[in-house]
């Protein structure tokens, strides 16, 4: 197979995917399976605190599921409201899966908001980052948080559209392009997207990906909304590539040249 013309690359690997899912929500593992393929998604993200992944031996594992010969897994520290313990948590998720580094930090505020505690965020990269872990971070909108972290040595950063399983889209996109013309890493989407069309903004702006759960999760028909994500995402690259027209308050331009007009 050839190498995908446009691909994400992340920490020196690419994926042919811009496309990060997640695997809560659903209603079983043959769903998951179902919407995660319909997404076209070659990372998934999973909740170790909240999927079994060989912690329980007698429950079903996602790992048959999703085998992770087929996907990259990227553990995730949903649920931790500490430094502490979302450093923990990963070096669970280490273990778990053979020495996997690629993992998804996210330390919580609150349980009603789940915005990001900035400075236990800061504080977990630090230890995670020179404990050989390859961190890709879940983050506010502020282009100095973000650049932070970059400096930390994160291979990605995720700045929130807007409040997690909001489904409110993408709220503040000035920030985000803060975030990705300072950026040498990429920036990825987190949190907030609610259908395809946020999906799609999100990559005009010039994101390098988007990662989401509930907005599939949650659809009334989850398979049908994770191919309506894969086609938004696609779009939106390719017009952030092709170069929007450039927009002229009250200056129409006819779409059809006037030059040899009959009569003219």
């Amino acid at each position: 197979m050839s190498a995908p013309a446009d691909p994400l690359v992340i920490a020196g690997r690419s994926y042919a995917s811009r496309l990060l899912v997640g695997t809560g929500k659903y209603k079983d593992f043959a769903e998951t399976r179902a919407a995660v393929d319909a997404s076209g998604a070659a990372i998934v993200t999973v909740a170790i605190r909240r999927m079994n992944i060989g912690q329980d031996p007698n429950q079903p594992s996602l790992l048959d599921a999703l085998p992770p010969s087929q996907y990259t897994y990227l553990p995730n520290t949903a649920g931790c409201y500490s430094a502490d313990d979302a450093v923990r948590t990963l070096r669970l998720a280490r273990e778990l899966l053979d020495g996997h580094s690629l993992v998804k930090l996210e330390v919580l505020g609150d349980p009603q908001t789940l915005f990001p505690n900035m400075p236990e965020t800061l504080k977990a990269a630090e230890v995670l980052v020179k404990d050989g872990f390859q961190v890709m971070v879940y983050c506010s909108d502020d282009p100095i948080q973000a650049k932070l972290l970059e400096g930390i040595g994160c291979v990605a950063v995720m700045p929130l559209a807007s409040l997690i399983g909001s489904g409110m889209g993408i709220l503040n996109p000035w920030n985000l392009k803060l975030i990705i013309e300072a950026a040498r890493v990429p920036v990825l989407v987190d949190a907030g997207v609610g259908t395809a069309s946020d999906a799609a903004i999100a990559m005009e702006l010039g994101c390098d990906g988007v990662l989401m759960n509930t907005a599939i999760a949650g659809a009334q028909n989850p398979v049908l909304m994770a191919g309506a994500m894969k086609k938004a995402v696609e779009a939106g690259r390719e017009a952030f590539l092709a170069g929007r027209m450039p927009k002229k308050f009250y200056s129409a331009s006819p779409s059809s040249p006037t030059g040899g007009l009959i009569g003219s």
